[in-house]
């Protein structure tokens, strides 16, 4: 944290006289540089705070300047749209009946299978852009999150692996998103083989490269499909928010579906522990997020018919 955020700032000054507005200074360019979080913001003002206190109560320094800093970073701070990390942003929420209209809209987009497997995963978008179809197991009906996108002023577009041990996990798919990937899978064989739609085919003889993506980037007119190609993480949010606009959900990010899918989950009575698991998320964390958003109806029949059940047992009519 001291290496990479706050000695290229402040490493030349004396510690003698640094002084609060040197800090706020320093923490304003770390909210103006976008590419990172503010929960790193807040760990960086932890450890510089931790620093400062030690220099202060060993007598390097007569007064604590971080005393006197007037906007700490928030690790809750306003998450921008392009922040895949956000996992404890409240977001948008979206009714059952919302969520299936908004996906539907995007039906005829080239955005449809990764918003559709967003929906029924909680998925992160770095996740998503960064799956091949070597992670998909049919048989198995899972899916492997193993990697990401991460996209920086310095290295633009790369793959990293998730973000925490957490975010190494397998995902559990349902009959109707298996189906989704195969007509997918199925329309790149036929891209890579140049067999027309409706044409008859023995599809399975048609092997795809072993770091083909499962939703590669578009091509321009004139360029060749390349299976390998990473899409642009932030063009891609850009793409999902103008489309979400036309149907009516400007509001609604990207981002909101891992937020909607968790608390879909949620309220529906499953554990927070196996929720969790599910997203790759910490437990903690995850309630946290849940606590901000608005009950649904369905949340508050459960609860409803929690306390009936368990008031029948010691109450009598």
């Amino acid at each position: 944290m001291l290496r990479t955020h706050i000695k290229p700032v402040l490493g030349e000054k004396q510690l003698q006289q640094l002084r609060a507005p040197d800090i706020d200074a320093l923490y304003a360019s770390l909210e103006a540089a976008c590419e990172i979080a503010p929960r790193t913001q807040h760990h960086v003002h932890v450890v510089f705070g931790a620093c400062l206190a030690t220099a202060h109560r060993k007598g390097m320094v007569s007064t604590n300047p971080m005393l006197r800093v007037e906007q700490i970073p928030n690790p809750e701070g306003q998450i921008d749209v392009d922040d895949d990390d956000a996992a404890d942003d409240i977001g948008e929420g979206l009714t059952e009946t919302e969520l299936a209209t908004l996906v539907a809209g995007f039906a005829t987009s080239s955005l449809y299978p990764v918003v559709a497997l967003a929906a029924a995963t909680s998925a992160r978008r770095g996740e998503l852009l960064a799956l091949r179809w070597t992670d998909l197991n049919i048989e198995k009906k899972t899916l492997r999150i193993e990697r990401a996108l991460e996209q920086t002023k310095k290295f633009k577009v790369r793959v990293k692996p998730p973000k925490t041990k957490r975010g190494l996990r397998t995902i559990d798919l349902d009959d109707a998103s298996i189906a989704m990937l195969l007509k997918e899978r199925e329309r790149h064989q036929r891209i890579m083989a140049g067999v027309p739609d409706g044409a008859e085919v023995d599809l399975s003889l048609i092997k795809l490269p072993p770091n083909a993506l499962l939703f590669p980037t578009v091509p321009e007119s004139g360029e060749d499909f390349d299976f390998a190609k990473w899409r642009n993480p932030r063009n891609f949010s850009k793409e999902f928010a103008r489309k979400a606009d036309l149907l009516g959900f400007g509001r609604t990010r990207f981002h909101d579906l891992r937020g909607i899918h968790s608390t879909a989950l949620l309220d529906a009575g499953i554990p927070v522990h196996t929720v969790a698991q599910r997203i790759g998320d910490d437990p903690a964390v995850l309630l946290r997020s849940y606590a901000k958003r608005k009950r649904s109806k369905q949340a508050d029949q459960n609860v409803a018919n929690a306390i009936a059940a368990f008031s029948a047992g010691f109450l009598r009519t």
